[in-house]
């Protein structure tokens, strides 16, 4: 499982988890998609646009190793905001190669991109 330096473990002031410190004794939690209601805490969807955020100015539009990203953290945005960037896709492997859909992140979180040439 590769570790992403410089990756932020959490979003500052806060228990929400980025990152993962090892891997899980009983096997990887697989990624699915978790839907985004419009009800949810705002808590929540600072959490949301804070990992979008921390994926963008660590990877950019460039694919990305799963590594020791959040199995939770990463459901929120999988699917959409963040797919898969390989065929056949494993979402229960740590070694998945992941990528931001631009054009769907920008619109989901505006805020984020701002400023951005992209």
């Amino acid at each position: 499982m590769i570790k992403h330096r410089g990756f932020p473990g959490r979003l500052p002031g806060t228990d929400f988890q980025f990152v993962i410190r090892r891997p899980n004794p009983k096997g990887v939690t697989p990624l699915t998609r978790r839907e985004r209601r419009s009800d949810r805490r705002p808590a929540d969807r600072r959490a949301d646009a804070g990992f979008m955020q921390a994926l963008w100015e660590q990877f950019g539009d460039q694919p990305f190793e799963r590594g020791n990203l959040d199995a939770g953290r990463l459901s929120w945005l999988f699917g959409r905001e963040v797919v898969a960037a390989e065929d056949p896709f494993d979402p229960a492997s740590y070694d998945a190669l992941l990528v931001i859909d631009v054009d769907i992140a920008r619109a989901s979180f505006p805020d984020v991109f701002e400023g951005t040439r992209w």
